[in-house]
């Protein structure tokens, strides 16, 4: 309605115009360089739409499932490695005996039972919650938390549990007990937004961290403008697919560990770094099947 208001007095004339507008050519003579991208990635994201239908339904659970494959696997290497973690949590980090098994044991329980909410869309509130309170302590238990590469990568893992968020409240159907609905909408568009946002800092360290070349130059760039669109709103399914693409091959050109000796020093840092990457395309996923929500271009070129 808000567009036709103030038009009910206008005089059209004999082309049905109002007098002294301009002309529908005239109007579109020119269009803005915006409509020109808008147009070409329509294009682009209508054939990704035709090629990836029979996947759609499928996303959501891909999707949660890569962000807590970092937790799983992060579990497993616990439970593999109990007394090394031991001795560094105690040698190096100096934490009491005692406090040491406590501190690891209760990161694998949680890991293990929110990763299994968060798969199964069960309680996904405070699986989440969990989840987050591992990255925090691992952080601080670690002595990580200053480590630049080591607190975008997991921003970026944050951003992903925030998406599982936003997913979870996307397919509820009720909202909770004694708060309206439209809460429950609000509160799904800022953590949405807060999601896409956090997602992209990953790639920051990305270009940052590691030797540059031409080739290195070409994908920082590119992946730059896909950062931009996805929080800003604008095409951001677009820029997450190709988001997806760039950081795949560049997991498992850059983090291939199964090709590393067993006791190579090297493997189980490429191995974390490659399940983090994973989980954050995870959150890129989520993002293609959701959406960028209301606070984004896309949803307001909508509106008007």
């Amino acid at each position: 309605m808000s567009q036709i208001r103030g038009t009910a007095n206008y005089h059209l004339g004999p082309d049905h115009r109002p007098f002294g507008g301009p002309s529908h050519s005239a109007a579109t003579s020119d269009p803005s360089p915006l409509d020109a991208i808008r147009d070409q990635t329509s294009k682009i994201e209508d054939l990704l739409d035709t090629f990836s239908e029979p996947v759609k339904p499928y996303l959501p659970a891909i999707g949660r499932f890569l962000i807590v494959v970092t937790f799983l696997e992060d579990a497993l290497r616990i439970m593999t490695q109990w007394g090394d973690q031991l001795l560094y949590l105690h040698d190096y980090r100096r934490m009491p005996w005692g406090l040491t098994h406590l501190f690891l044991a209760a990161n694998v329980v949680v890991m293990l039972i929110c990763s299994v909410l968060v798969i199964a869309r069960r309680h996904s509130e405070y699986a989440v919650g969990g989840l987050l309170g591992v990255v925090i302590t691992q952080a601080l238990g670690y002595g990580l938390i200053f480590d630049l590469n080591f607190f975008l990568r997991n921003l970026s893992v944050m951003g992903g549990l925030l998406m599982v968020l936003s997913d979870s409240w996307h397919r509820k159907r009720f909202s909770f007990a004694g708060l309206p609905q439209i809460d429950e909408k609000d509160r799904k568009m800022y953590f949405q937004l807060a999601g896409r946002v956090l997602l992209i800092f990953l790639f920051i360290g990305f270009v940052y961290s590691g030797e540059w070349s031409v080739s290195r130059v070409l994908v920082s760039l590119v992946g730059f403008v896909a950062c931009v669109m996805v929080v800003v709103g604008f095409k951001a399914k677009w820029s997450a697919v190709l988001l997806v693409v760039i950081l795949s091959i560049f997991n498992l050109i850059i983090n291939n560990f199964w090709t590393l000796h067993p006791h190579h020093p090297h493997r189980d840092f490429a191995k974390y770094d490659f399940f983090q990457i994973l989980s954050i395309v995870g959150g890129l996923v989520l993002l293609v099947n959701m959406g960028p929500g209301q606070f984004s271009v896309d949803e307001k070129k909508k509106v008007y």
